[in-house]
């Protein structure tokens, strides 16, 4: 058991002699036989446990049994209490989830603390079958069928090489009591049904079932290392060429890599790979995937704007990146586009800053009919994305006056008979 434990952490690099680590320690087998084993090799170890109040006494039970158990091996003990249920209400997610997000913040929190290098957790080879498993049944991709990684930032898990029974023999063996929570044996969690009765039944048709499921998931995983290597360019652009994906061996599968880093899931990409020019779909992460000509573009999505009223010359606030600043000067004419210059006696106060809006025209400078600002737009190939961006500045009476950072309104344009112009200055700060 040891050495097949050591093999493990030398194959995946996952411990260094002369560092400190963390091991999560629940006192059940696993937990247990992760600190007995890390110990006999001479890591330098402290333990943390975490109770969470949702068994009552048996949680307290468990919380006795490791400071017990580390009072004996000499080992450094960190224990924190959760008020679980409150946090699950509070955030309106599952208690399950809630425990797994306590308990990683608080392991990171105290691994800063300590100087730790990383937190080792007694995830071993079943689990990993588990997961495969149960990403199988409820549908995966190549990833999910990798299984548990052995090591996911500062997150270690040495036991990843043996098995559940390898665990319990080598506790029987050493003659090291641990506790059991009794919910692991009840079977109305889905995890736990794959446990007690799935891969029991799949033991009788090949009893080597768990570790040709362990083989295949690490085969995956070399794969997924290299399809990492191919998508690894497209991972942080903004903008995807599916033209260029043409070519490719999968298309859906590099987009689907791509947008899955901005919420959206496997569905969604098969939409938008089909989708006509201008569609926009939106992840629940708060981003937006617009399809255009080829391309795909992502951003925020974007968040209502208040109109920003300005009574009278001065510099107005817009949003925190974004100020517009207005004020009368002797004639010019300004050549800059984020600098506009209309005349002062055609433009009427108050004036309203706002987003372009369904049914808005102008006439542009230079020319005598009116035009919607979506026609304008649309002839100057901007996106959707751009489209629903795009500022106004509409006066008193209603008319626009400046198609922000395009185009002026010829009826309020600079002319012969102009005597002062109203400067428009739009000022980003990046």
């Amino acid at each position: 058991m040891l050495s097949k434990v050591k093999d493990y952490i030398k194959k995946h690099n996952l411990l260094n002699s002369n560092d400190l680590y963390l091991v999560a320690l629940s006192g059940g087998a696993d937990s247990v036989a992760l600190l007995l084993l890390l110990d006999e090799m001479g890591c330098q170890l402290h333990a943390v446990h975490c109770n969470f109040h949702l068994r009552g006494e048996e949680s307290d039970r468990d919380e006795r049994f490791c400071e017990q158990l580390c009072q004996q091996k000499n080992i450094p003990f960190h224990r924190i209490h959760f008020d679980t249920m409150t946090y699950a209400e509070t955030h309106q997610v599952s208690v399950e989830m809630a425990a797994r997000e306590l308990r990683y913040r608080y392991f990171e929190q105290l691994r800063k603390d300590i100087g730790a290098a990383g937190v080792c957790v007694a995830h071993h080879r079943d689990d990993t079958v588990e997961t495969v498993i149960l990403n199988l049944v409820r549908g995966t991709g190549l990833r999910g069928l990798t299984g548990i990684q052995p090591k996911n930032g500062n997150i270690l898990r040495p036991l990843l090489g043996v098995s559940r029974a390898e665990i319990e023999e080598y506790l029987r063996i050493k003659g090291q009591e641990y506790v059991t929570d009794h919910t692991n044996l009840e079977t109305d969690v889905l995890r736990n049904k794959v446990r007690l009765q799935v891969i029991p039944l799949l033991r009788q048709l090949n009893p080597a079932v768990s570790e040709n499921i362990q083989r295949t998931a690490e085969n995956l995983s070399d794969a997924q290392a290299v399809l990492d290597a191919v998508i690894l360019p497209y991972q942080h652009v903004k903008e995807l060429d599916l033209n260029q994906l043409t070519d490719t061996a999968s298309r859906e599968y590099i987009t689907f890599e791509w947008l899955k880093n901005y919420g959206f899931n496997g569905t969604q990409v098969r939409q938008v790979l089909t989708a006509e020019t201008g569609r926009v779909f939106s992840s629940p992460q708060g981003y937006d995937v617009l399809v255009d000509r080829g391309h795909l573009l992502v951003e925020p999505s974007l968040k209502p704007m208040k109109n920003l009223r300005i009574p009278e010359e001065g510099t107005y606030v817009l949003d925190d990146q974004t100020r517009i600043s207005v004020k009368r000067e002797p004639v010019w004419i300004s050549r800059d586009a984020a600098v506009a210059t209309v005349d002062a006696s055609r433009v009427h106060f108050p004036l309203t800053v706002r987003r372009v809006e369904e049914g808005d025209w102008m006439i542009p400078f230079g020319m005598e009919g009116r035009k919607l600002l979506s026609d304008l737009m649309t002839d100057r190939k901007m996106t959707v994305f751009e489209k629903r961006r795009q500022l106004v500045v509409v006066d008193g009476e209603g008319n626009v006056v400046w198609l922000v950072g395009i185009r002026t309104d010829n009826r309020c344009r600079v002319s012969s008979d102009t005597t002062e112009v109203l400067r428009l200055v739009l000022i980003i700060n990046n």
